[in-house]
């Protein structure tokens, strides 16, 4: 039973995950941030000094206004990617006493499948991981 609760336990998405701060969202956006696309997401990340106590990532996901007009349709695609994300955060390893801040943001006007979906996610954490190995 609790082999059951430690693999459930991988898969949440806390709030202590949710990047939310605002000075960390605009830090996020400034120069010397990274970015890679993989249609129709692209995710920008930065990495930081990890403070006590703080996950090994930070995550938040954007889809414009201007692609999906209506807000059902929004919050359909944000629950997609967080849940892509949920299933797949393992796949990113950060160096000890760092931290990685991440957006996941949406560039597509189209709703798009799940699984497609998680595709992209699955290739751009991968690729998120392998620059993060290959400085140091």
């Amino acid at each position: 039973m609790s082999e059951v609760l430690s693999s459930a336990h991988v898969f949440r998405f806390p709030k202590s995950e949710h990047l939310c701060l605002s000075r960390d969202i605009e830090a996020l956006f400034e120069p010397g941030s990274r970015s890679a696309a993989a249609y129709p997401l692209r995710v920008v990340w930065r990495v930081v000094e990890a403070k006590a106590h703080e996950p090994s990532a930070k995550v938040m996901f954007s889809v414009p206004k201007r692609h999906f007009r209506h807000a059902v349709d929004r919050n359909r695609t944000k629950r997609q990617l967080r849940e892509a994300y949920r299933h797949h955060k393992a796949l990113v390893s950060v160096p000890s006493g760092k931290c990685v801040h991440m957006a996941f943001l949406w560039m597509s006007h189209h709703l798009t499948p799940s699984a497609e979906i998680e595709k992209k996610v699955v290739n751009l954490l991968q690729r998120l991981n392998e620059t993060l190995h290959e400085k140091s």
